[in-house]
């Protein structure tokens, strides 16, 4: 699996930037990822040393839109925690603007 095919997306919520301040970044990844596949990626993709690793699956939630009924995809998010004095440049940056 390629580094870009592992990491889909990072996961905006004042819960993930609250955890920035202590150097986790929170990013939605491929299902079938693993957790050494997603430190290679954000090693290589933002250039930085990742010290851990932790996963969940976000289940599936049930939704209506008047009578019609289904569910919202199932998904796997990864919190990523980086190594003392390394940080994501990108994420600072929207993390002050707000």
């Amino acid at each position: 699996m390629d580094v870009r095919e592992v990491i889909l997306e990072p996961v905006v919520s004042e819960k993930s930037y609250a955890l920035m301040a202590d150097g986790k970044y929170t990013f939605r990844v491929d299902h079938r990822a693993q957790k050494t596949q997603i430190a290679h990626a954000v090693e290589e993709i933002f250039d930085v040393r990742v010290a851990a690793v932790r996963t969940a699956k976000v289940r599936a939630k049930p939704k209506r839109r008047g009578l019609h009924s289904g569910r919202t995809r199932s998904w796997k998010k990864a919190v990523v925690q980086l190594a003392p004095g390394d940080r994501i440049e990108l994420f600072e940056g929207a993390a002050v603007a707000e």
